[in-house]
C-alpha cells in the first residue's frame, strides 16, 4: 500500500487528487490539507511515502513547504502545477529542490484528457512511493567551468571524476532520451561537460509545451554550453544543446555539408511528444556510427526502439544506473534488451559521455 498526503488549498483539488488516486486499491490518501504549514504538520503526522504539493498557497507556499519536507523528512514529492510559463518556471525550481515529478492542474477538461492525468498520476505515485528515495545534493547554480562546481562543501562526497577532451573524435552528435525526475538529471550532466565539448546534443525530455522553453533557459544559465528550444530547419551544430519543444518530435536531417534539426508533430499518434524513439531512430539514420544514444531516468520503455536502430547503425549507447534514478524505467529496457554499451551513475554520466565520443 502506498500512502498519499494531498496538499492544494483548492478543495476541488483535494478531493479530485484523492478520488483519482483512491481508484487503485493499492494507493490510500491518509491525510489532505489546505496550505504549506497543514501540510507539513500531516506530513509530519502521517509519515506518507508520497505527498502532492500545490505551489500557490496562502500562509506558506508550496517552494517553501518543499524546502522544509526536503531537509525534515525527504520523501517523494509530486508537484501541482498550472501548465503555463509562470507555472514552469516554479515546477522547475521546484524540481531542482527535490521534487520528482509533476501532475497538471487542468482538471476541468475533457474526458479524455483526465482519463490520462488519472492515469499517469495513479503510476507516478505507485512508481515513486515504492522506490528507496534519495536526497537530491545541492543544485549547480552559476554557468562556470565545470572544474569548479564539485566540492563545495567540505562534507560532499568525492567530486565526479572530470571530463577530458581529447584524441580522435568519432563521434559528434548525442541524442538524450529521459522522462520522469529528468530536469535535475539533465542539468547535473551537461553542467559538468566542458565549454569546448565537440559534439552536438539533442534532448527528447517528456514535458509540456509551455515547459521546454523554460526549462531550455534554466539550463542555458548554469552550463557552459548555449542551451536552446529546438527550432525546425535550424542548423545543427557543436557546443549547442537543442531541446526538443513539447508536444513536438525532434529529428536530424544529414544533408550534404550540413545537418539540420527537424521539428515536427508527426507522427501524432506517439505515445510521448516528443519521443526519445522518434529521436534516436533519426539519429542513427542520419549520422548512424557517429551517434552516442543516452538514457536517463524516466518511467516506461521510451528510447528502447529507437536505441535498437542506432545500434546496429554503430552506434553506441548508455544507460544511467538504476541506484542513482529517480525511476528505473526508461533506462531499464534498454540494459535489459542487452543495448547499454556501459551503465552508468548520474554524477560520472558527462565523463562517459566525452569518454564514448572517442569510441
Amino acid at each position: 500500500m502506498v500512502t498519499v498526503v494531498v496538499v492544494d488549498d483548492s478543495a476541488f483539488m483535494r478531493k479530485a487528487i484523492q478520488t483519482m488516486l483512491e481508484k487503485d486499491p493499492n494507493i490510500r490518501v491518509v491525510a489532505t490539507a489546505r496550505n504549506g504549514e497543514e501540510g507539513l504538520e500531516m506530513v509530519r503526522k502521517h509519515q506518507p511515502d508520497v505527498v502532492t504539493l500545490d505551489i500557490e498557497m496562502p500562509r506558506m507556499d508550496g517552494l517553501t513547504a518543499l524546502r522544509h519536507i526536503m531537509m525534515e523528512m525527504p520523501r517523494p514529492v509530486l508537484m501541482v502545477s498550472s501548465l503555463t510559463t509562470e507555472g514552469a518556471e516554479s515546477t522547475l525550481k521546484a524540481m531542482e529542490l527535490g521534487a520528482v515529478d509533476f501532475i497538471p492542474k487542468q482538471l476541468s477538461k475533457v474526458s479524455l484528457d483526465i482519463i490520462k492525468i488519472e492515469e499517469d498520476l495513479r503510476k507516478k505515485v505507485l512508481t515513486v512511493g515504492r522506490r528507496k528515495f534519495r536526497a537530491p545534493k545541492a543544485p549547480v547554480r552559476a554557468k562556470a567551468a565545470p572544474a569548479a562546481s564539485p566540492a563545495a562543501t567540505p562534507a560532499a562526497p568525492a567530486a565526479p571524476r572530470k571530463p577530458k577532451i581529447g584524441g580522435s573524435l568519432k563521434r559528434d552528435v548525442v541524442a538524450i532520451g529521459v522522462s520522469t525526475g529528468g530536469p535535475p538529471a539533465v542539468q547535473k550532466v551537461l553542467s559538468q561537460l566542458p565549454a569546448d565539448f565537440p559534439a552536438g546534443i539533442l534532448i527528447a525530455q517528456h514535458m509540456p509545451a509551455a515547459f521546454t522553453g523554460p526549462f531550455a533557459k534554466r539550463l542555458d544559465s548554469v552550463c557552459p554550453l548555449r542551451v536552446k528550444e529546438a527550432e525546425n530547419g535550424e542548423r545543427f551544430a557543436p557546443r549547442t544543446v537543442y531541446v526538443a519543444p513539447g508536444g513536438k518530435h525532434l529529428r536530424i536531417e544529414q544533408k550534404v555539408s550540413r545537418i539540420d534539426v527537424v521539428v515536427s508533430e508527426r507522427p501524432a499518434e506517439a505515445l510521448y511528444k516528443p519521443s526519445a524513439n522518434e529521436l534516436l531512430a533519426s539519429v542513427a539514420g542520419g549520422v548512424g556510427r557517429r551517434a552516442l544514444g543516452v538514457i536517463l531516468t524516466g518511467m516506461g520503455n521510451d528510447g528502447m526502439e529507437g536505441m535498437k536502430v542506432l545500434k546496429q547503425r554503430g552506434g553506441r549507447a548508455l544507460a544511467q544506473s538504476d541506484a542513482t534514478c529517480v525511476v528505473y524505467g526508461m533506462p531499464k529496457a534498454i540494459v535489459d534488451a542487452g543495448l547499454a554499451d556501459e551503465i552508468v551513475d548520474i554524477d560520472d554520466m558527462a565523463s562517459a559521455i566525452i569518454d564514448n565520443l572517442y569510441k
